[in-house]
């Protein structure tokens, strides 16, 4: 008797060929991460940091025009009127750093902005004030949590939450492929609550990331998470088993390095500096860090980011659903006479998905068990 297609399939050749196709996978995600995150944070660099000068006399105006030339496109340097003004840019993000000159010299920053951008801009004027024969007083306008000194714990929040949400795509998708699609993506939400909450402990009793505001933290966090479920459950029924590797490049090669939480745009690359302006990573980190430590400025624009990114994962899901639909009707159309091809196709759109054959689940709970 010929050997048939399963025992062709269990032999050695066989095996190692399923075990190297199974890893294109891995080695494209080494690629991809090696690339987003070296590419993003490997040689951060100041261009076009905005910092202010303040003072009105051509004293003022030179030091600016000097730091500006200097600066050879790390600084965009302007003079503002006095010290109130200057806080105004620091506290609506206008700028990351105001020097105060004088025989006591000064310079403000915003911390909680982003304290490498500030470490980045006292560095500057540290030089500035030594050599003016002074030391540099430095005042932070708008310091962090006690519970966050260096102000990225909100940027790592983020990686918890991105890590349980995307996580959760792999399980919904392979251990749920059997559910009808409504099922899944209601799980999707109801793990995006959960997901959200932990977030919500971690960011406020457990570790201090925040003093106040937590509420409004939570909701974004929510917000964020479903956005990303929704997207990943809607892609599983298009990418199927690629779908872990789909997620990442979103929500982490592109998601992690373009948000803003360890270095601003204005330390990076162009590429990750355009991302950040629309990318729901970003959203998150900004939105927290408007909501919590500058009045809720520019907190709208961001809420919109993360909207948008739930509404393209409901439409996504919906379009996943009328393709799950014509599936369904295909293989209902196939499976039957010609005679009851008519009845079956009325029919078909109220019935439960295929159940996956078992090459598709192996493939189905790798991809769950490879997050």
């Amino acid at each position: 008797m010929s050997a048939g297609p399963s025992a062709a399939a269990g032999s050695p050749a066989g095996a190692l060929r399923h075990v190297l196709s199974h890893l294109v996978t891995p080695l494209l995600m080494c690629i991809g991460m090696g690339l987003a995150y070296l590419g993003a944070f490997h040689a951060p660099q100041p261009h076009d940091l905005r910092v202010d000068v303040v003072g009105s006399g051509p004293s003022a105006q030179v030091l600016a025009q000097t730091l500006q030339d200097k600066g050879d496109g790390a600084l965009s340097v302007r003079t503002v009127a006095d010290r109130a003004t200057a806080a105004e840019h620091l506290r609506t993000q206008d700028s990351y750093g105001a020097y105060i000159p004088g025989r006591a010299p000064e310079l403000l920053v915003a911390s909680a902005s982003s304290d490498t951008s500030a470490t980045a801009v006292e560095k500057v004027f540290t030089q500035v004030a030594a050599g003016q024969g002074a030391p540099l007083k430095v005042t932070d306008t708008a310091p962090t949590a006690d519970g966050d000194p260096t102000g990225q714990g909100i940027f790592f929040l983020l990686v918890a939450v991105s890590i349980g949400s995307y996580a959760s795509v792999a399980v919904i998708g392979g251990a749920g492929a059997v559910l009808r699609l409504r099922v899944r993506a209601a799980l999707a939400l109801g793990a995006s609550l959960v997901v959200s909450a932990i977030g919500a402990v971690f960011a406020g009793p457990l570790f201090g990331l925040v003093d106040h505001g937590l509420a409004g933290l939570w909701a974004m966090a929510w917000l964020y998470s479903a956005g990303i479920l929704l997207i990943g459950v809607g892609l599983h029924t298009f990418l199927k088993r690629w779908t872990t590797l789909g997620v990442m490049v979103l929500f982490v090669m592109l998601n992690f390095t373009s948000s803003g939480g360890i270095f601003r745009p204005e330390l990076q690359p162009g590429f990750f500096g355009a991302l950040h302006s629309f990318w729901n990573g970003a959203g998150f980190v900004e939105g927290v860090r408007g909501h919590v430590y500058f009045g809720g400025h520019a907190l709208g624009g961001n809420l919109l980011v993360l909207a948008l990114w739930f509404v393209a994962g409901v439409a996504l899901t919906g379009l996943a659903g009328l393709a799950e639909a014509r599936r369904r009707r295909a293989a209902a159309l196939a499976a039957i006479p010609p005679a009851a091809a008519a009845a079956a196709a009325a029919s078909a759109a109220s019935a439960g998905p295929v159940r996956p054959s078992g090459e598709e689940e192996e493939e189905e709970m790798e991809e769950a068990v490879g997050v």
